[in-house]
């Protein structure tokens, strides 16, 4: 979608685990702010604080090492995906990116995934395993493109 919201448009799906994930995607208000959107992240103190009066999805957590709520999360991610009109899922991470980048891949769903700013030495376990379903990657150092040699660079976001 190029520029503002219009009746007829989808909207952009925000998906992120609360705490630092979330913040680097509230950083990109500017961008988002004329959008219709919609957020997908954990059911915290934090994120319902900073998602006041937002369009939320809560996912199942925690996700790390826990293939019942990555399960859940995939269940979800499908009827999300299915029961609204997106026009393209934006991810910073962590583990409750990857059934929703998979699943929005398999719809034909644009996905991009930022990688979070304190990764400059190694890849994060799940931009590894988003990477395959990827429309883009973007990262926020020059020194990331060393793992990700396809990526552009957008600067830091926080």
């Amino acid at each position: 979608m190029v520029g503002g919201s219009t009746e007829d448009s989808g909207q952009i799906l925000l998906v992120g685990s609360s705490g630092g994930h979330l913040a680097q995607l509230l950083a990109l208000e500017s961008w988002y702010r004329d959008r219709r959107r919609a957020w997908v992240t954990f059911d915290t103190p934090d994120a319902r604080s900073l998602l006041d009066g937002e369009d939320v999805v809560w996912a199942y957590h925690p996700t790390t090492r826990n293939v019942r709520n990555l399960i859940r999360n995939a269940f979800l991610a499908f009827r999300v995906l299915r029961g609204r009109r997106v026009d393209a899922v934006v991810t910073t991470g962590a583990g409750v990116a990857v059934p929703f980048v998979v699943a929005a891949r398999l719809r034909r769903v644009p996905t991009v995934y930022i990688e979070v700013y304190d990764r400059i030495d190694s890849a994060t376990l799940t931009a590894r395993l988003c990477r395959p379903f990827l429309s883009a990657m973007l990262v926020q150092w020059e020194e990331q493109r060393r793992m990700y040699p396809e990526a552009t660079v957008v600067g830091n976001l926080l």
